[in-house]
């Protein structure tokens, strides 16, 4: 089972660029936070993550001072897993850029997907593909390597596999946001070396529970939990309330602690991704590491006081509609 822990049990040393004292600072901010195990593999990461994000609307400088403010405020809040699997090749090198002025670049755990044109598994071709991110990256391996259009998985996951033998990348995983994909997920999962696994999962979309997450469970697969806020659909909802008295017994004092604490409390959750270009939401979804998780009771309670408002039961069937068509 991936279990939650805390850093003060093995707190993660930071080598490299970010220096002793960048490193200290680091180490001192994790302590107290929650931290899981990847699985097998015994890595312990802080259980929230980063889905890094470059904003194109905004001009280069300014798109390079806003992504170094939400980079900088994740890192000295105690993060350190980054999945860039939405950056392009510019944002790529312009993510690079900030994180080697900040000196964190080999410090951080980088999930990443890989984007083979359709029907085109040239290893030559595909490799290539990944090293030209790594590249642009400024890393020699990707820490998790994921397969993320699983029409041809079943022969991009052995590849991936011969490259993690090779050293050129430490993890494969797979990922997928769509729920109606997960049958396809579990296959994987059965028959092939799949070493972590990130599919959508939140409060509002619940149907991980069902299998996948048991799944994960079972074999020991770490699960790395994506849109955990539904890209603010669940802050819509809830726009105007307060938190409920009663969820200060697990220490969510907001409504994006509620959110992410339900994701962070199943036990097959190794790590939950919100998206956000907002320094201010980065800091406040770190503090959701800190202080008690909810129990299943609690858990059960959380999504019964979210279906009695107005709205949650119209959400999750515009979720599930927008899933499936």
């Amino acid at each position: 089972m991936l279990a939650a822990g805390v850093a003060g049990a093995g707190v993660l040393l930071v080598a490299g660029a970010a220096g002793q004292g960048q490193a200290a600072h680091a180490a001192s901010a994790r302590r107290n936070l929650t931290f899981n195990t990847l699985g097998r593999t015994g890595e312990r990461l802080p259980a929230i993550g980063l889905a890094a994000t470059v904003n194109v609307d905004k001009h280069p400088a300014a798109q390079r001072a806003h992504l170094r403010d939400v980079l900088k405020v994740y890192w000295e809040a105690g993060g350190r897993v980054v999945d860039t699997s939405r950056l392009n090749g510019d944002s790529e090198l312009l993510f690079s850029e900030v994180a080697t002025d900040l000196g964190i670049t080999s410090g951080m755990f980088l999930t990443h997907n890989l984007r083979p044109a359709a029907g085109d598994l040239n290893e030559g071709r595909v490799s290539r593909q990944l090293q030209a991110s790594k590249e642009r990256l400024r890393r020699n391996q990707i820490d998790v390597l994921q397969v993320g259009d699983l029409t041809d998985a079943e022969a991009v996951v052995p590849m991936l596999g011969r490259w993690k033998n090779e050293g050129r990348v430490r993890y494969v995983g797979v990922s997928h946001r769509e729920t109606q994909y997960y049958p396809a997920i579990e296959v994987l999962m059965r028959n092939f070396e799949v070493d972590v696994v990130q599919v959508r999962y939140s409060i509002l979309t619940r149907s991980a529970e069902e299998h996948v997450l048991p799944l994960a469970a079972e074999r020991g697969i770490p699960v790395i939990a994506t849109m955990p806020l539904e890209t603010g659909r669940l802050h819509k909802l809830v726009e105007g309330r307060q938190v409920p008295g009663w969820a200060s017994d697990f220490g969510a004092t907001t409504w994006a602690q509620f959110f992410l604490k339900y994701v962070l409390a199943h036990p097959a959750v190794t790590v939950v991704l919100p998206s956000t270009g907002n320094p201010a939401h980065v800091k406040e979804n770190m503090k959701a590491l800190r202080g008690p998780l909810p129990d299943d009771d609690q858990r059960a309670r959380m999504v019964e006081h979210l279906a009695g408002l107005g709205g949650f039961t119209q959400l999750e069937e515009d979720a599930a509609g927008s899933l499936t068509a």
